[in-house]
This record gives structure tokens, C-alpha cells and sequence, in this order.
């Protein structure tokens, strides 16, 4: 849930130059939510959540939406945006409440369209707990669950609608629900929606929306891409920001430590132990890095659990419902996490590997320090990284520094001691008990023994090159001996001629091939020929 705890609304930095945002001298931000003209409804729903003052983007927006004009809203992530949104739209919504049991009287007036399925889920639970004390209706659908029940949910009526583009298409095509009712249109995270390439399912959904609607855009960062959108379907929105675009929260420490591949993960636990950080995730750029990543951290000792597109959605709402109550201390995620999700009091992130896309590194590290909590966020960096980070600065406008991190001695590479790992192997494993495990196989042959030494000594002089840095590899498993294998060939001369031979030995009497056989004689039955008679039937 997005947090919103207490914020100074003097946090906001305005952009005075532009006659389109809103500053604190144009609309007067008030710091509490019962000053708002809100329905005593909605206040009730509020103060169970525990919230009493308003943040900043919502101080700023909640007015606006109000008075009915399309939003674009730019503000860091975990600062209530989706609170900035839902509240006055649940409150615009009240004159259509009603308790009938009827579906037509709960037409969709509200659609919010987020681009993955954890923010859809995370929306969901907002609005309804914000509208619980009323009775009005809400509705999540996205991908990967079944349709059946979304289906029937749809189908008694709802009139807040959240879902991920591509599951509502589904709906819409199976007739399970109309949109010609909607009168509010919210787009949550605009621009990851377009960077995984959902602008057309984005024109198809907005297609079948009426053309009198009010349409909300609320982004942590603003593309040239947004902006455009912005222009074919907001009518003359209100651009609302708190900080600058693409901007990082200062409660965020950013920290740069220049690392190897190999160390990175051992990189990982001693920053763990040093700051002492009990939870944390980790970012990686692939499905499968995460997965691999996954299983040698949970090697290395600690509960971890992976997050990404390959996992099916049952999954991954158990593996977040696991690191939100604590049972897991590290999860390890592609930017399928980044986006939108709030967990409490999270200390600490990992960027495992640098984003490919700079705005992702925005989203990641918004996981952590939100709403006016500190946090940490460490990134890895290699050599191969210089132009990723160089493009992180230049959204950010930030110069990073980038710190050296000295590793402990007497842990390797891949984390744990190697004592641990490897018992009195040393850094390989004991050379002399790989050549005992071999037993009596020096009696193979002579070559096969010089090929094994040589392939000892060209070891041994690698690990002089690397030293103990050289990666620790499990010894390779020796094939059983077979006595056969080294043994010469030999053909064997029979003395007796094969089966097949036999036959063929003997001379065909007559001139006919031994291979053709003889027509089989029968009785002259019904007039049948005789057969003629040869020599050899005489005989």
C-alpha cells in the first residue's frame, strides 16, 4: 500500500515557469485530509488506514481531480500517488451509489489500467480499502489466473475497474465487460506500460472508452514517449509535480562500489553483515539470472525467494506475501518488482546488475526510504557498466562516485568460508586426495597417466596465476575403469565357417543359386500339371 505518513508539504520543490503546474500560490496544498470536501465515508475509510496528513503529490492533485481536469502527475515513488488518484475518484463516484443487487445498477465507471500484475494487485487493495465504508464495487483482473472467476466478479458488476492491458482486452473481447459507462480513466506508471510495449492494447482499451471522460496520468518519471500520449488523450491536463522529473528521493543513500562478476555476490553478504540489514532486494536484469541467483544464495545460508516473468502468478503472490511478513530475508527480482510495490519499512536494496534502462534505476531504489523513511541503495558495478552508469547521471543529473569494496579475506568468491565448503580441501581441493580417489587407475596405460599429469601442473600453474582468488570448482566425477577400453584390438579368425556361410559353401546343383529355393512339390489335385520329371527325380 502506498504509504502516507506525515510529509511537510514545503518538501515539494515547484516549477514556477510553467503556467500549467500546480505551486502552493495557485492552489493552497492543505496538510490534512479532513480539510478536504470529502465525504465522511471516505474520512472514516482514511483514519482506519491511519493516515491524518496529506503528502505532497496529494495535496497537489486530490483538488485538482476534483475539479474534474485531466491530471499528469510527476512525483518520486512511495509518495501516495495512488491515494492522490483513488480518493477523489471514490468520491466523484458516490452519487452512483447504490445496495441494488442488479449489475446494471453497478455499470464500470472507473478504469485503472497498471502494467503489472503485483501494482494491479497493490492498487486493488488501496481502493478497497478506501472504499469499504461504501458501496461501491471494485474489481481487479490481469494475467496469469484463471478467468472464470474474474469473469463472474465482472459480471455481477463492478464499478472501479483495475487491470493490466492485456487481461482486460481478454474481457473486453469476451463481452464480459462494457466500458461505455466510463467516465474516469486512470494510467498508472505510463511510461513502463510503454517500455514493455503496450502502447497499442493501451490505443485498443482507450478505443472503446467514451469520448467525455476524465483521464489521469501519474508517472515517477516523464518520457518525450509520455508526454506524447499525453497530448492525443489528456484534454488540457494539469501537470502536478512535487520534485523535479526523474528525480531520486534524498532519503535514498546511493552507493557505487566497483566490483568483478565473481565477486559480486560475496559483495551482497558483507554489505549485509556490515550495515546489518535483516531484509533486502536484489535486482537483476534476467529471468534466469534471478533464478540461478536465487539457489546460491539459499547455498550460501540465507531464506531467499525469486521473483520474475517465468513464475506463475500464484507464485509470485506467495513469494511477496512471504518477504512482506518476514520469512524471507532476501528477494531476488527482475524489474517486474520495480514498479509500484510498497513494502513496509524495507532497509535496503541491491542492484545486482546496473539497469539496462536508466529510468528503471529510479523505480528500484524508490523501493526503499518512501514516504520520508531512509534507505539504502547499493549498486554493483564492472568495468562493462561505464556507459549504463553514465546514463543513470545523466537522467538523475547527478555526478556518482564509484568506491572500491574490499573483500574479506578467508571468504571466496561465491560467499561462506571456503573451509566451509570445501572442508581441508584449500582453495581447489587437495590434489593428492583427487590422485588417491584414482586408486589403482595408474595401471590404465602409460599415456593416459602423463595426460593426467599434465593436466595437474597446467592447474597448478593457473592457481599460481590467480592465487586464492581462483574460483573454487567441485572435483569431476570419474568414470568406472573398464579393462576392455584400453585394450588393443583383436581380430578373431574362426575356424569354422559362420551360419550364413554354409549354405552358400556348397555348389548349387544344377546351375540354380543356393539362395533360390526349390518350388515346394505338391499333390496333383483337380487336374493340376504334373511336375516333369528330371534326373534327379529318377535318381
Amino acid at each position: 500500500m502506498n504509504a502516507n505518513t506525515p510529509q511537510s508539504a514545503d518538501a515539494a520543490v515547484p516549477a514556477a515557469t510553467d503556467p500549467a503546474v500546480v505551486t502552493p500560490a495557485e492552489t493552497p496544498a492543505p496538510a490534512r485530509f479532513d480539510t478536504l470536501p470529502l465525504d465522511a465515508k471516505l474520512l472514516r475509510a482514511i483514519e482506519v488506514q491511519g493516515y491524518a496528513m496529506m503528502t505532497p503529490i496529494q495535496a497537489k492533485a486530490i483538488p485538482v481531480v476534483l475539479a474534474g481536469r485531466d491530471v499528469m502527475g510527476a512525483a518520486q515513488t512511495g509518495t501516495g500517488k495512488t491515494a492522490a488518484f483513488s480518493i477523489p475518484l471514490l468520491q466523484k463516484m458516490l452519487k452512483h451509489e447504490n445496495a441494488s443487487m442488479s449489475p446494471a445498477r453497478h455499470p464500470v465507471r472507473a478504469v485503472v489500467l497498471a502494467p503489472t500484475r503485483e501494482l494491479a494487485d497493490q492498487v486493488a487493495n488501496n481502493v478497497k480499502a478506501y472504499a469499504k465504508q461504501t458501496n461501491l464495487r471494485v474489481a481487479v483482473v490481469f494475467g496469469g489466473m484463471d478467468m472464470k472467476p474474474q469473469t463472474a466478479e465482472l459480471k455481477a458488476g463492478v464499478e472501479v475497474l483495475i487491470a493490466t492491458p492485456g487481461r482486460l482486452l481478454d474481457h473486453i473481447e469476451a463481452k464480459n465487460c462494457i466500458l461505455s459507462q466510463v467516465e474516469y480513466v486512470v494510467l498508472d506508471e505510463a511510461d513502463r506500460m510503454l517500455d514493455i510495449g503496450f502502447l497499442p492494447d493501451l490505443q485498443r482499451i482507450l478505443s472503446y472508452l467514451p469520448k467525455t471522460r476524465q483521464t489521469l496520468l501519474f508517472s515517477a518519471t516523464f518520457s518525450p514517449e509520455i508526454k506524447k500520449l499525453a497530448q492525443s488523450y489528456l484534454q488540457d491536463p494539469e501537470l502536478v509535480e512535487v520534485a523535479r522529473p526523474n528525480a531520486t528521493a534524498s532519503t535514498v543513500e546511493q552507493r557505487f562500489f566497483s566490483v568483478d562478476d565473481d565477486d559480486k555476490r560475496a559483495a551482497v553478504q558483507q554489505l549485509l553483515r556490515q550495515r546489518e540489514i535483516k531484509q533486502s532486494i536484489v535486482f537483476v536484469n534476467s529471468k534466469l539470472g534471478a533464478a540461478r541467483l536465487a539457489r546460491a544464495f539459499e547455498r550460501d545460508g540465507l531464506r531467499t525467494a525469486a521473483l520474475h516473468g517465468d513464475k506463475s502468478q500464484d507464485e509470485r503472490l506467495k513469494s511477496l506475501e512471504a518477504f512482506k511478513r518476514g520469512e524471507v530475508e532476501l528477494l531476488v527480482a527482475t524489474d517486474v518488482a520495480a514498479r509500484g510495490l510498497d513494502i513496509a519499512d524495507l532497509p535496503a536494496v541491491f542492484n545486482f546488475d546496473v539497469p539496462f534502462n536508466a529510468e528503471d534505476y529510479v523505480h528500484r531504489i524508490g523501493r526503499t526510504g518512501r514516504a520520508g523513511a531512509s534507505g539504502l541503495a547499493f549498486t554493483l558495478v564492472t568495468k562493462a557498466d561505464a556507459r549504463l552508469v553514465g546514463e543513470i547521471e545523466k537522467l538523475i543529473k547527478k555526478k556518482l562516485d564509484l568506491e572500491p569494496i574490499e573483500l574479506e579475506e578467508g571468504r571466496s568468491r561465491f560467499g561462506g568460508d571456503r573451509g566451509d565448503r570445501g572442508g581441508d580441501r584449500g582453495p581447489r581441493g587437495d590434489r593428492g586426495e583427487r590422485s588417491d580417489r584414482g586408486g589403482d587407475r595408474g595401471e590404465r596405460t602409460e599415456g593416459s597417466g602423463e595426460r593426467r599429469d599434465f593436466r595437474r601442473e597446467r592447474e597448478d600453474r593457473r592457481d599460481e596465476a590467480y592465487g586464492s582468488s581462483a574460483p573454487y570448482r567441485a572435483p569431476q566425477r570419474q568414470a568406472a575403469y573398464d579393462p576392455l577400453f584400453d585394450k588393443p584390438y583383436e581380430s578373431n579368425e574362426r575356424s569354422e565357417a559362420a551360419a550364413w556361410e554354409k549354405g552358400q559353401a556348397s555348389a548349387a546343383r544344377g546351375g540354380i543359386s543356393a539362395n533360390i529355393k526349390p518350388k515346394k512339390k505338391v499333390a496333383a489335385l483337380f487336374g493340376a500339371k504334373k511336375p516333369p520329371i528330371t534326373a534327379d527325380s529318377e535318381s
